[in-house]
C-alpha cells in the first residue's frame, strides 16, 4: 500500500524558482478555507489557475493533516504569537510544489482504512492520487517540525513561433 515518503524534495534547482509564494495560517479549521484561497489567488497570477482543482483539493488535505495531526494538543482554535502552519507555493517552470509546514516531528502515515466510503483517514491517499509525487522531511536548525511536500508537473510552455 500507500508508505510514507521520507525524502525531501526531488532535485530542483532553487535558483530556477520562476515564482515563490506562502502564507502563515492559524491554528483553527478555518484556516483550511484560507489556503484555498490563497491558493486560487497565486495560481491565477501565475496563470496556472486550470491545475486549481487538483492543486486545491491536495492542499486542502495537507493543511487538514497539519491542523489534527501536527499541532500540540489543545493548541488548535487557540490564539498564539505566531501562527504554527504555514503553506509554501513554489513554480518551476514545468514544476509546482505545495508545502506544508508544522510544528510536529511525528511521519505522516495513511491509516489503514478498509472502508472506502469513510469521510475521513483518506487524506494521504487523495495527495497520493492527485499530486506527481509527495513526501516529507524534517525540518532543521530552531524552526523544528516537518514539511509534507506534494509536486504538480505543469505542462511545458508553449515555444513562440520562429517565422522565417
Amino acid at each position: 500500500m500507500l508508505e510514507p515518503l521520507r525524502q525531501g524534495l526531488p532535485p530542483l534547482d532553487p535558483a530556477a524558482v520562476s515564482n515563490a509564494a506562502s502564507c502563515a495560517l492559524p491554528a483553527r479549521y478555518e484556516a483550511v478555507r484560507e489556503a484555498r484561497r490563497f491558493t486560487r489567488r497565486t495560481l491565477d497570477q501565475w496563470d496556472i489557475g486550470d491545475r486549481f482543482d487538483d492543486v486545491c483539493l491536495v492542499v486542502s488535505e495537507l493543511v487538514t493533516n497539519s491542523l489534527r495531526h501536527g499541532l500540540p494538543t489543545g493548541s488548535l482554535c487557540t490564539a498564539e504569537q505566531t501562527p504554527p502552519v504555514r503553506l509554501h507555493l513554489m513554480r518551476w517552470t514545468e514544476r509546482l510544489v505545495c508545502a506544508v509546514r508544522d510544528p510536529s516531528h511525528a511521519t505522516p502515515a495513511p491509516r489503514e482504512a478498509d472502508d472506502f466510503s469513510a469521510e475521513s483517514g483518506r487524506g494521504l491517499f487523495l495527495v497520493d492520487s492527485f499530486a506527481d509525487s509527495w513526501g516529507w522531511h524534517p525540518m532543521a536548525g530552531t524552526l523544528g517540525g516537518k514539511v509534507v511536500w506534494a509536486l504538480f508537473q505543469l505542462p511545458h510552455p508553449p515555444r513562440p513561433s520562429t517565422a522565417e
